[in-house]
C-alpha cells in the first residue's frame, strides 16, 4: 500500500458546506430510483443535487461528494451488488482477465494476482481474505437487473456508452495505486467503508488512462470516507486512490462511467471526413491537386496557408448549411449499448397487435433507442453509390456482451458489433423524420409520393418493434 504522503488533509470548506446541505435536503427527498424516465433516474441518482446544477457546477469541472444518512438507500445500493453475490456468480463461469481481475497496490504499483482460466471461488475468496486483494468485477450490469436498469436508463440520458466495475476491497488495503481515467465517473458505496484521496488533474479532460506518482502529484484537495448510500462524481483526469480502513470488514462499490472518447474533437474526427467529401463533389477547390512532390517534403510549413483558407471555406460552409452529419460514433454507440430493460413486458420487443394500414394511427416506440442516419448504400458496391437512409436501433443488442469488447473468436462469432436495422431510399428521410418528431402520425400523411410507399413504411418499422398502432 502506498504511503499516505503527508499529514491527514480536511475537505475543503467548500465540499464540507456542500455535504451538509446535501445530507440536510436528503433528509425530506425521495430515496430510491426513479425509472420513469432517463431524466427522473439521473435526478435521483444525485439527488439532493439538482439537474442544472450538477452541470452547470460540477460536469467536467469539479468533484461531487453526496453523503447521504438514509438506511434505505444504503439497503438499496447494497442489493445492486454484494461480496455474497460472487459464490454464485462463479458457479456461471467467469474468467479471469475477461471477467474478474484480482490485484492491489504495492509501494505505488499495481500487481495482478490473476489466474488461469475459469475463477475459482475458494480461491478468489483465500486471496482475498489472505493476500488482502482488491476482486474487480467486470461489466456486472451482464448478470445484475438492477444495474442493467439503471445503465440502460444513463445510456439513454447522456447518449454515451455507459460501463461499470465493481470493486471490492479487504480492510487494510488499496486495490489501484493513484491514476486518472479517462471517462467520467459516478461512484456508489455500496457495503463497507471507503477512504477516498483526490488530487488536481495533471491532464484536464484526461484522454487515457494513466497511473501517477505520489511525489508528483502533491497534497490531496479532498479526502472523505464513503459509507453505503453515499455517491461521488469526478471527472475524467481526476487523479484518485482509495483503500478500505482498518476495522472495516470490505468495501464495495461500483463504479458507473461514461463519456469515453466523445469529446468535439471524437466528433470532428467522425463528420469532417464527410464534410470534405460532400464539399468536394461541389466545389472544384478541394478537387485541384496538391504542389507536387508534397508528400515527399519533410517540411510542408508553404502549404498551410492553403490549408488554412480551405477549412475557413469549410467552415462558411458549415455555418451556411448547418448540415454536419455523424454516421460512425452514432453506430458505434447504438449498436454497443444496452438494450431495453423491459422486465416483465419484454412482449413489446416482439412484433404483435394491430398491422399498420393507410388510416391507422402510429407512433414510435423506443425513440431512445434509435437512430437515423444518411449513408452511402452498403449494398452497392458501384462506383457511384447513392446515399440512402439507415434506422438503426438497439432493441435485439445482447446484455450478455455489453461493453466486453471482442477479444476473442467465439465473442466475434456471436456478432457483438452487429447493426440491427433497416434501409430506404433518400426519399423516405421526411417521413421518417415525421415519425421521429411527432407523437402520433396517421399513415395516410407521411410525406411520401404513394399510398404504397407509406404503408410499406409503416410495415418494416411495425416488423422492427419501432412503431405501434393506436
Amino acid at each position: 500500500m502506498p504511503k499516505k504522503g503527508g499529514k491527514h488533509t480536511e475537505m475543503g470548506k467548500e465540499m464540507q458546506a456542500q455535504c451538509k446541505r446535501a445530507k440536510v435536503e436528503a433528509a425530506c427527498s425521495p430515496s430510491l430510483m426513479s425509472y420513469e424516465s432517463p431524466e427522473s433516474l439521473f435526478g435521483s441518482l444525485i439527488s439532493p443535487i439538482k439537474e442544472e446544477m450538477f452541470f452547470r457546477e460540477y460536469w467536467e469541472q469539479k468533484p461531487l461528494l453526496v453523503q447521504r444518512d438514509d438506511p434505505l438507500l444504503a439497503a438499496y445500493y447494497q442489493s445492486l451488488f454484494q461480496l455474497s453475490d460472487l459464490k454464485a456468480l462463479c458457479c456461471q463461469g467467469l474468467y479471469y482477465g475477461r471477467d474478474i481481475n484480482i490485484c492491489r497496490c504495492v509501494n505505488g504499483k499495481k500487481k495482478v494476482l490473476n489466474k488461469e482460466g475459469k475463477v475459482n471461488y475458494m480461491q478468489l475468496k483465500k486471496d482475498f481474505d489472505q493476500k488482502k486483494a482488491t476482486v474487480q468485477f467486470h461489466q456486472p450490469q451482464r448478470f445484475k437487473e438492477e444495474l442493467w436498469k439503471i445503465q440502460e436508463k444513463l445510456e439513454c440520458y447522456f447518449g454515451s456508452l455507459v460501463g461499470s466495475n465493481v470493486y471490492i476491497t479487504p480492510q487494510g488495503s488499496q486495490g489501484l495505486p493513484p491514476h486518472y481515467d479517462d471517462v467520467e465517473v459516478f461512484i456508489l458505496q455500496l457495503e463497507g467503508e471507503k477512504h477516498w484521496r483526490l488530487y488536481k488533474p495533471t491532464v484536464h479532460l484526461a484522454r487515457e488512462y494513466n497511473v501517477e506518482s505520489e511525489d508528483r502529484i502533491g497534497n490531496p484537495t479532498h479526502e472523505f470516507v464513503l459509507k453505503p448510500g453515499d455517491l461521488l462524481y469526478f471527472p475524467r483526469g481526476t487523479i484518485h486512490q482509495a483503500d478500505t480502513p482498518l476495522g472495516i470488514s470490505h468495501s464495495t462499490h461500483v463504479t458507473i462511467s461514461t463519456y469515453q472518447n466523445n469529446s468535439w474533437g471524437d466528433f470532428l474526427l467522425d463528420a469532417i471526413p464527410g464534410l470534405v467529401f460532400d464539399t468536394a463533389k461541389e466545389d472544384v477547390v478541394l478537387r485541384t491537386s496538391i504542389p507536387r512532390q508534397l508528400l515527399m517534403q519533410v517540411d510542408i510549413a508553404d502549404s498551410t496557408k492553403k490549408l488554412s483558407s480551405i477549412l475557413r471555406m469549410l467552415a462558411d460552409r458549415l455555418e451556411n448549411t448547418r448540415e454536419l452529419r455523424s454516421s460512425d460514433m452514432k453506430k458505434d454507440f447504438i449498436m454497443n449499448r444496452l438494450p431495453p430493460c423491459l422486465g416483465n413486458d419484454s412482449d413489446s420487443l416482439t412484433p404483435g397487435g394491430k398491422l399498420p394500414k393507410l388510416d391507422s394511427k402510429i407512433r414510435l416506440q423506443f425513440r431512445d433507442h434509435a437512430i437515423i442516419t444518411v449513408e452511402p448504400d452498403q449494398e452497392n458496391a458501384d462506383e457511384i453509390r447513392k446515399e440512402m437512409v439507415y434506422v438503426y436501433h438497439s432493441l435485439k443488442n445482447r446484455r450478455e456482451t455489453h461493453m466486453m469488447g471482442a477479444e476473442d473468436d467465439d465473442a466475434s462469432e456471436e456478432g457483438i458489433s452487429q447493426t440491427h436495422g433497416l434501409r430506404f431510399p433518400l426519399s423516405y428521410l421526411d417521413a421518417l423524420k415525421q415519425i421521429w418528431s411527432n407523437t402520433i402520425v396517421c399513415v395516410k400523411e407521411l410525406n411520401l409520393i404513394s399510398d404504397e410507399e407509406k404503408e410499406n413504411l409503416a410495415l418494416a418499422l411495425w416488423t422492427e418493434c419501432l412503431i405501434e398502432v393506436i
